[in-house]
């Protein structure tokens, strides 16, 4: 291997983010490590995603564009990315998120240093102020997940890693993904295959920079902010009835736990308020069991939600 060959490829999806797509690559042009390679996947889109790919795969070989005439959702165009990683690391990044300049060089440094299986890191969001997308401060359930740093660690002794279950904070071995794919053609595709990193690891590693920044749309239009959409809310529903589901069914109580103390303080009570006013009575009958559901795990009786927690939303 030649000391410019890639090490790592960066799986970039997206859909009509032709507004925030050149935001993304210039983070990854901004890498201090300079050995990657980036699949761009054009999933369908309407607007001018496919040609700002193509012009970035045209002006920098590393880039490679990727075009869906249909949409198959994030799931399907992860799933493809992934078929065509050939290097040791692979990592994910959504189109219109952005990379921080050490993201690529600090998660490969990690792995290498430990030899885990994959290396989780912690992300902020990044809000519209009305002229310019600002990034904010590491949530208390982020840096929960990632500080302090340990390496080499696993479900069982860090239950609340569990709680950082977006893909792209994250970069693995390559092989690690032999047997892992994105459920394909539902929402939240991410939170049931964190569960299953977790629980399948021999060991992972999890550091407390603040490497991502997750957009969150002015407009609305992330999948995150479409939650009182009935369908969205089943896809929602069910990836964190899945992803307990894995921890429960390997043995990882304590991380079960720690996912309930998350679900009922952060999830539930946004939910709740929506049920309020939602003019279909499904949306509070499917919340509603939800609930019941939660409390009907033994690990209810040790889940105690920190009030702190919805306090730190406002920032």
């Amino acid at each position: 291997m030649t000391a410019s060959a890639p090490i790592v490829t960066v799986i970039v999806p997206g859909r009509d983010i032709a507004a925030f797509a050149p935001a993304a690559l210039e983070s990854l042009r901004a890498q201090s490590e300079s050995r990657w390679q980036a699949i761009l996947i054009d999933d369908g889109s309407t607007d001018a995603t496919a040609a700002v790919f193509a012009d970035a795969a045209a002006s920098d070989p590393r880039f490679r564009a990727v075009r869906h005439e249909e949409s198959i959702g994030l799931g399907g165009a992860r799933n493809a990315g992934l078929a065509l990683v050939d290097t040791e690391f692979l990592g994910f990044l959504d189109g219109d998120d952005e990379l921080a300049p050490t993201a690529l060089e600090r998660f490969t440094t990690t792995l290498v240093e430990t030899g885990s299986d994959f290396v989780a890191a912690a992300y902020v969001r990044s809000r519209f102020d009305g002229e310019r997308y600002l990034p904010g401060r590491v949530q208390p359930w982020v840096a929960a997940a990632t500080d302090p740093a340990r390496l080499g660690t696993t479900i069982f002794e860090h239950p609340r890693a569990s709680a950082n279950i977006v893909a792209w904070s994250k970069m693995s071995r390559t092989e690690f993904w032999a047997d892992l794919r994105f459920p394909e053609g539902v929402a939240y595709e991410d939170q049931i295959v964190a569960q299953r990193m977790y629980t399948g690891a021999r060991a992972f590693d999890v550091i407390p920079d603040a490497l991502v920044q997750w957009r969150l749309r002015a407009d609305g239009t992330s999948i995150t902010q479409s939650r009182a959409r009935l369908p969205v809310l089943r896809d929602y529903l069910a990836a964190l009835r899945g992803g307990i589901a894995v921890l429960r069914d390997a043995g990882a109580h304590r991380a079960v736990t720690a996912r309930l103390e998350l679900i009922l303080t952060m999830d539930v009570p946004p939910l709740q308020e929506i049920a309020g006013t939602h003019p279909d009575p499904a949306y509070a009958a499917e919340v509603t069991a939800f609930i019941a559901e939660l409390r009907s795990l033994p690990e209810f009786a040790d889940a105690h939600p920190d009030p702190s927690l919805v306090a730190a939303l406002a920032w």
